[in-house]
């Protein structure tokens, strides 16, 4: 099974764009610890930075972790990366309590100007991590398959809800005994019409895929 196989194509428009009237288009990237948010953060900024005036926030317990990775790989100039220490569980900062993170949006802009796009990283949750709507327009939920190809059936809000499904590490998946074709028809029976992609950062740095679906949303944003 190739990498680039979806469920279905993830170019296809999955519906308008949401509530970005006035404001940066904004989507939320969650996922387990360890499933490679970050450095999928990191390649989207790299793919779409000299196409959208883009920002990051980034979500950690205690720390700055996330956003420390993306300034010394010199994804976004420092001034438009935002660092959240949530505190609490990294749910509550970007589904129950999202004030933090909405700050971190608004002041992005407010210091900035008009942006395209901003990233909310959520930090490492588990699979019933979502994200306020109120927060973000769309949502992408990333797991790996070292955690075997059992995942997508597992289902949890985060695998079943999110806009994009993104199984990451598939270049791992011969190390780790897992099944792709498995996991690409659980992900189909879990989440019906909602796009799932197969992805290695290691033979696809740029995340195409999963850039170009961003590109898509990006086109029927209301400017600001």
């Amino acid at each position: 099974m190739s990498d680039e196989h979806t469920h279905p194509h993830p170019h296809a428009d999955p519906h308008p764009a949401r509530g970005t009237v006035g404001r940066a288009l904004r989507i939320g990237i969650g996922g387990p610890v360890g499933s490679g948010k970050t450095a999928l953060v990191a390649a989207l900024c790299r793919a779409l930075a000299a196409d959208l005036r883009l920002a990051v926030v980034t979500n950690d317990i205690y720390t700055t972790e996330d956003a420390d990775f993306l300034l010394r790989n010199g994804v976004l100039p420092a001034d438009r990366i935002r660092a959240v220490e949530t505190g609490c569980c990294p749910h509550t900062a970007i589904r129950d309590d999202i004030s933090a993170n909405l700050d971190a949006c608004e002041d992005l802009e407010a210091d900035l100007g008009p942006l395209d796009l901003v990233l909310v990283e959520s930090g490492g949750d588990n699979l019933t991590a979502t994200f306020s709507k109120g927060l973000v327009d769309y949502q992408i939920f990333v797991v790996d398959v070292a955690g075997g190809d059992k995942v997508p059936r597992k289902g949890g809000p985060g695998v079943t809800t999110a806009d994009l499904l993104v199984v990451n590490k598939t270049d791992l998946a011969p190390l780790v005994g897992a099944d792709l074709s498995v996991m690409a028809r659980d992900a189909a029976a879990r989440r019906g019409d909602l796009p799932t992609v197969f992805l290695s950062l290691v033979q696809d740095p740029a995340a195409t895929p999963v850039a170009e679906w961003v590109r898509t949303l990006t086109r029927h944003q209301v400017p600001a």
